[in-house]
């Protein structure tokens, strides 16, 4: 198949992604000022957010009504004697991103893991809620609230499983509030991980390719195809060399759409459109169970083909209901 006739034009985002908008000052500057961030964990309006084994804490669930729970200091004080891992997440209050404002009234924001319990509705004030997976209930939360728990989840994730050095094996201790973790033998400082993953939307002319990967629970739901981005490698590249080696589809140009933060357990989105060259699918058995070329007409009914597409939560989404209503 050759390329389409009319060239294919990058398709900007309608709308921020969920999980970004983040409307805490991370403060970085901040972090390795011991007496600041000694007396900023001491305020009674500290605000900390309780992680339980990449669960958040909310409240509301069953009414599929969600709200964002987040523990005042003395109402987190059984949590925090139980010596989980937590870290500074931030400053949070309209001043709060204003440099030339106090930026020190604002309130500070904490993320509190409390895993090692095996039930940890014990230690929280009666009534406050429950754990569960944010994930399903995102795009029903303040989009600054659903940012804030993907934070805490991403930095909880990071902290519990970075105890011990990578380049030695001795233990590390936390530094820079939590941000930061240093062995205590070699001395090596060890940074929060984020990997970088590409995810596409493949078209041409009036379809797009969408696949059903050996991941998903069903064979009713088709995605993106989508894969992390290898050592020397481009964004661009990525893309070709994810979709050529998932579908045997060939890619030319790609464009980005837009990025999604995925601390699920710590990767960044990187969203683009790209181009296809050639038509015939030739699937990897051991990552795609099946994939298909979609018409718009088809994803604007997929119940009609007996398909389900990506959670409204996720970046695959919106790559495919902005090109449904693109020109």
């Amino acid at each position: 198949m050759a390329p389409s006739a009319s060239p294919m034009l990058s398709i900007p985002a309608s709308r921020p992604n969920v999980y970004t908008g983040n409307p805490l000052d991370r403060a970085s500057d901040l972090r390795d000022d011991a007496g600041v961030m000694e007396a900023l964990l001491a305020r009674d309006d500290a605000l900390f957010v309780p992680v339980w084994r990449g669960r958040s804490l909310l409240r509301g669930v069953g009414e599929n009504r969600p709200e964002t729970v987040m523990l005042r200091n003395g109402a987190a004080g059984a949590l925090r004697a139980a010596g989980g891992a937590w870290c500074f997440l931030g400053l949070l209050g309209p001043e709060a991103k204003d440099v030339a404002g106090d930026r020190l009234g604002a309130t500070p924001v904490y993320a509190l893991d409390c895993s090692d319990a095996e039930d940890p509705l014990p230690l929280l004030p009666e009534g406050a809620g429950e754990f569960t997976d944010i994930r399903p209930l995102a795009s029903l939360l303040p989009a600054g609230e659903a940012s804030i728990l993907a934070h805490a989840r991403g930095m909880m994730h990071w902290r519990t499983r970075h105890r011990f050095c990578g380049v030695c094996g001795a233990t590390c201790e936390p530094r820079s509030a939590g941000n930061v973790v240093v062995c205590t033998n070699c001395g090596t400082s060890h940074f929060p991980r984020t990997d970088p993953a590409v995810i596409m939307l493949v078209i041409h002319g009036d379809r797009c390719l969408l696949g059903n990967s050996t991941r998903f629970p069903d064979n009713t739901m088709y995605s993106t195809l989508a894969g992390f981005v290898e050592p020397g490698e481009s964004l661009e590249e990525a893309v070709r060399r994810e979709v050529l080696e998932e579908s045997g589809i060939r890619v030319g140009r790609a464009f980005y759409h837009s990025s999604q933060p995925w601390p699920f357990p710590a990767s960044i989105m990187l969203g683009f459109h790209a181009e296809a060259l050639t038509e015939e699918i030739a699937i990897d058995p051991s990552e795609i169970r099946d994939a298909r070329w979609f018409s718009r007409d088809d994803l604007r009914r997929p119940e009609a083909l007996g398909i389900r597409l990506p959670r409204a939560d996720s970046i695959a989404r919106r790559l495919i209901e902005d090109w449904l209503e693109s020109p």
